[in-house]
């Protein structure tokens, strides 16, 4: 008689647990979507959603200068297609960077980006960059490389103009692995 009733708290536990871990499952999706929208994290929607809810404040104009670095003798021409541009902030904008492999090998490289003034970095939102992941250039390959971006409208009025920059470095072992998967 003991087993039963165990046997049945068991069976009561198991289905408890079931139904909590399938609701769990059925508000993943919109509890995410949430998690993004408060913390700006993963923005769903695109560059899209952003133009449609940002304003350009149009009394007001940034310097935006561009910048580009590469580190450790890679043997790319890296460099941005405009030296620098105004922008309202709060506008959407698009600027490309060229890049071109001058060695006779495929190279996988990355891009981390810096600002200028101090603290600046909290006031772009990148959309679309190619920053965002590792890139392979082919034997002699020439690319361009949009990046979009808003600057947010409470940017300091203090400030005229930001500094973005990129500075390109070779992932260690990632030519030959790529080389070999054909990537």
């Amino acid at each position: 008689m003991r087993a039963s009733r165990t046997d049945g708290r068991l069976l009561l536990g198991c289905i408890a647990f079931s139904l909590l871990m399938f609701g769990f499952g059925y508000l993943l999706v919109p509890l995410y979507k949430t998690f993004c929208r408060v913390t700006g994290f993963n923005q769903l929607g695109g560059a899209d959603a952003v133009a449609a809810a940002s304003r350009p404040n149009m009394s007001r104009t940034v310097t935006m200068q561009f910048d580009s670095n590469l580190r450790d003798g890679l043997p790319w021409v890296f460099r941005p297609l405009q030296a620098s541009m105004a922008v309202h902030p709060g506008q959407l904008v698009r600027v490309t960077y060229e890049v071109r492999n001058n060695s006779d090998r495929a190279i996988v490289g990355q891009a981390i980006a810096s600002y200028a003034p101090e603290g600046a970095a909290a006031y772009v939102r990148k959309l679309q960059c190619f920053c965002f992941s590792t890139q392979r250039l082919a034997p002699h390959e020439v690319r361009e490389m949009p990046v979009l971006f808003v600057i947010d409208p409470s940017f300091p009025l203090e400030v005229s103009t930001l500094t973005l920059s990129y500075t390109f470095f070779e992932v260690s072992g990632g030519s030959a692995a790529a080389v070999r998967q054909g990537a």
